[in-house]
């Protein structure tokens, strides 16, 4: 069904019609057309997330039945964003009495996959690009990320070329209860007549590029429900907005596992702070490296704290070992305690350090896109203050000192954080983020502040958004 001429009732001029099409058959000619590939499904094992019995789905030489109590999480790699909230989704499907599969729509030979390939790799040279030139960043970067993507016209060459990811969805089971962290999983799900698909939004700046007519949109704060709602300013003229029945506010979307034993985590970091234990303060580098300059001069100004064991300093580089490297020619030679494709070992002291002492500084580096992604998630419990830009971290229970965003629509994302209280503002420059980290290493108070706060959040569900998009998809929710 044609969702690229009329969304949400609002009809699309012809010129943006034809633009969709053209998208379309570009890609077509440049990677084959599969309509009619008949794609064998199969399963692999993640053995990273075993602890929630994940499955890979996978291209096979013949069909395998999907469980009873199957609920898929359709996503993409892009940056870790879209990683780590599908690692959250298939978490609460597991805590649910679910049995989640992951299926990553770009990592098959397809030609809707290589057409996200493609695009993904623009946006990540975009991305970089953005980093080092502050004309392009401002001129071509900051308004596509937050006018650009906003326009309700920008939806129809997406929900064209999302057609193109079909053929993938032949051989899986029409409903199975399906949750996208994407919208181009989501278009596809609903394109290929998937009939319980939940388009899990991830920013709180409100953009036509994520709509997916036909799935349930779910937004994490009232903000952007609002946005979804009246589809106020994406476009020159009033729209009709998104109905009810096709738009949740559900709060954030957190794994189980970072939410069981919240408040004794929150407990333990308020009594390091009592007790004057160094500070244990985890920085993410994303999954295109951005923001290089900020983190060397951060790491720079805690030298001296981690010296005087005031602070203990974990960053994860992800799968980058280039930052890393690139981190330790600007630095010198400075000792750390290195946990490169260790991930084994990094589960170890995650859980030595949690009733334990942590001093010096931790470097962690995985190959493996899982484990880079989840050590993060490892460390949060047993960590006390989050360095991050205001991406999908922003949302997660743990004290947070957002960094510069990467991309306009990330704006949003640090307002509401800082709304909520359990974050800092943004902070847009070397000089105004290592002011902050000084006011959260002299001031006692305000880390336990943010840790009181979390639990007051927990408790009124705010964190609960998984587990919500999970009942969604499940059509237990209403």
């Amino acid at each position: 069904m044609d969702k690229s001429s009329v969304i949400f009732g609002n009809p699309m001029d012809k010129k943006t019609v034809k633009g969709a099409e053209k998208s379309k058959k570009k890609y077509i000619k440049k990677y084959g057309d599969d309509t009619d590939a008949d794609y064998k499904i199969s399963f692999k094992d993640i053995p990273a997330l075993d602890f929630i019995g994940a499955t890979d789905v996978v291209f096979g030489e013949e069909n395998q039945e999907f469980a009873d109590n199957a609920l898929i999480v359709g996503n993409i790699r892009m940056g870790f964003g879209h990683y780590r909230i599908s690692i959250a989704m298939a978490s609460c499907a597991k805590a649910l009495g679910y049995k989640p599969y992951w299926l990553d729509l770009a990592s098959f030979d397809a030609t809707g996959s290589k057409m996200i390939r493609e695009q993904n790799d623009m946006y990540s040279l975009a991305s970089r690009i953005s980093q080092k030139s502050r004309l392009f960043n401002k001129l071509v970067w900051e308004p596509l990320n937050s006018e650009g993507f906003k326009k309700i016209t920008y939806n129809a060459k997406d929900q064209k070329n999302s057609e193109l990811l079909v053929p993938i969805f032949k051989n899986i089971r029409k409903d199975i209860p399906y949750i996208a962290t994407h919208v181009w999983p989501s278009q596809a799900a609903v394109h290929a007549g998937m009939t319980n698909v939940v388009n899990a939004i991830p920013d709180n700046w409100p953009m036509g590029l994520h709509l997916s007519e036909g799935a349930v949109h779910t937004v994490q704060t009232p903000f952007a429900y609002l946005g979804y709602k009246t589809l106020d300013g994406f476009a020159k003229t009033p729209l009709k907005g998104i109905p009810e029945s096709e738009l949740k506010e559900v709060g954030a979307y957190v794994d189980h596992e970072l939410l069981v034993d919240l408040e004794e985590d929150n407990r333990r970091r308020k009594a390091r702070v009592a007790e004057g234990k160094p500070m244990r303060i985890l920085m993410t580098v994303g999954g295109a490296g951005a923001g290089f300059d900020m983190f060397l001069a951060m790491v720079k100004h805690l030298l001296p704290y981690v010296k005087e064991n005031k602070v203990a300093l974990f960053i994860n580089f992800g799968d980058h070992l280039t930052v890393y490297e690139k981190l330790s020619k600007k630095l010198g030679k400075i000792e750390c305690k290195q946990y490169f494709n260790e991930y084994g070992k990094l589960r170890e002291l995650a859980k030595e350090i949690y009733d334990g002492d942590a001093s010096g500084i931790y470097a962690i580096y995985n190959e493996n896109i899982f484990e880079a992604v989840y050590s993060t998630n490892l460390l949060m419990p047993c960590t006390d203050l989050l360095v991050t830009k205001p991406s999908e971290l922003a949302y997660y229970p743990i004290p947070k000192v957002f960094m510069k965003h990467i991309g306009g629509h990330e704006v949003y994302g640090a307002i509401y954080g800082s709304e909520m209280g359990d974050a800092t503002a943004e902070k847009p420059d070397k000089k105004s983020i290592n002011a902050m980290l000084d006011k959260l290493l002299s001031d006692k108070e305000i880390l336990p502040h943010m840790c009181d706060r979390i639990d007051e959040l927990k408790a009124q569900g705010y964190y609960d958004g998984g587990y919500r998009c999970v009942e969604l998809a499940a059509g237990k929710r209403k």
